[in-house]
């Protein structure tokens, strides 16, 4: 989950001094240590890469795939990128717009057609849902005990996540409309509602409306399988233990469309280069709806929206994701046509910020 506190957070690393670096000295990588951030905060593994608006630049990677072993982390390496899966089931969702599938402003009575809605949603849309405000709270679930019964759950994806709809929808709002709180049930509803839409698993519609005309090869969900990093979590008594993947390791699937998708740094930068130029893939419109918030929200449809810097040319877009057991932070300058990207296999916490550290020396000796 993104919480306010670390939304401040990835702001304040945006908002760094600019570099003085001479061309000379950026050659030469002065600040950029990958493998001085692994040793200072115990992370097995560090990766970062910065993409222009064509093509990936600068890429780095340092440490092992999980803690005790040898077997060194690749760039070609995939991550978790968490709740940075939630600017992608924008995404997926403008583009449905643009083929005439869906529409902005869509109200939750015409997604759920044939959901009975409690008369307080009445007024609530799609946008709201993807800016936090639409008064949805994770909060009352999880306290329910839904992320267990999630885990146990083993019908189609699609029939879960509609009657998580229908369930939510079905109660007035347990938050404030109009406030932010950020909600991953937001998400997993815009993904229900795109099944609706689609006729299809939202895992399915994703790879087809966006991952595969992105040439983007190594995406999935849940953690990723095979000879490559392993998420962490603390271990009692301080350290690290690492989490077999072949068993529960990541959130329950009816979340993908808040937060469940792996892939490469390389192809989350082939989604990130979307927002840094013009494209065939989403139109200038649905660019600056995906990104603009509404009235003065500082979240806008999966980014958070960071205020021109005195080296960015224009305002960022930020945002980070996490299981708990990895942590990817992105951060785009569309006006200086470049995207960063970081990711560590242990969550934020106990990570010591790892990810954002390797964040910050990427931007000072390339974007400056």
């Amino acid at each position: 989950m993104l919480h306010r506190r670390r939304l401040l957070a990835l702001a304040a690393v945006a908002g760094g001094a600019p570099s003085l670096a001479s061309a000379r000295q950026i050659m030469a990588l002065p600040t950029v240590d990958p493998a001085a951030i692994l040793a200072e905060t115990g992370v097995p593994a560090l990766a970062g890469l910065v993409s222009d608006a064509d093509k990936v630049t600068q890429q780095v990677v340092a440490g092992v795939r999980r803690a005790g072993a040898a077997d060194p982390a690749q760039t070609t390496d995939p991550w978790h990128i968490g709740s940075n899966t939630k600017a992608m089931t924008a995404a997926l969702y403008a583009r449905l717009v643009e083929a005439g599938k869906a529409k902005w402003g869509a109200s939750l009575a015409s997604l759920f057609p044939g959901a009975k809605l409690d008369p307080a949603w009445s007024d609530t849309t799609v946008e709201r849902l993807m800016s936090h405000v639409s008064g949805i709270s994770d909060k009352p679930l999880m306290a329910g005990g839904w992320l267990a019964r999630a885990h146990a759950d083993k019908r189609p994806l699609v029939e879960q996540r509609a009657e998580l709809a229908a369930q939510l929808l079905s109660a007035p709002p347990s938050a404030t409309p109009g406030k932010y709180e950020y909600a991953n049930m937001n998400y997993v509803l815009v993904g229900a509602a795109i099944e609706a839409i689609t006729g299809t698993p939202w895992e399915q519609a994703i790879d087809v409306q966006l991952f595969k005309p992105l040439g983007i090869t190594s995406a999935g969900f849940g953690a990723p399988k095979g000879a490559i990093p392993w998420g962490h979590l603390s271990a009692p008594g301080g350290g690290l233990t690492p989490v077999d993947p072949a068993e529960p390791s990541d959130n329950p699937p009816a979340m993908g469309p808040a937060g469940t998708v792996h892939m490469t740094l390389a192809d989350h930068a082939r989604f990130a280069r979307l927002f840094l130029k013009d494209n065939a893939i989403l139109s200038a419109d649905s660019v600056k709806r995906l990104t603009t918030p509404v009235g003065d929200a500082i979240y806008a449809l999966g980014w958070l929206v960071v205020p021109t810097q005195p080296w960015s040319k224009g305002p960022l877009l930020v945002h980070e994701g996490s299981n708990t057991m990895w942590h990817e932070v992105i951060m785009l300058a569309p006006g200086r046509g470049a995207a960063i990207i970081t990711a560590s296999n242990v969550g934020p916490a106990a990570s010591k910020g790892a990810a954002n550290k390797l964040l910050h020396q990427l931007r000072a000796a390339y974007v400056s």
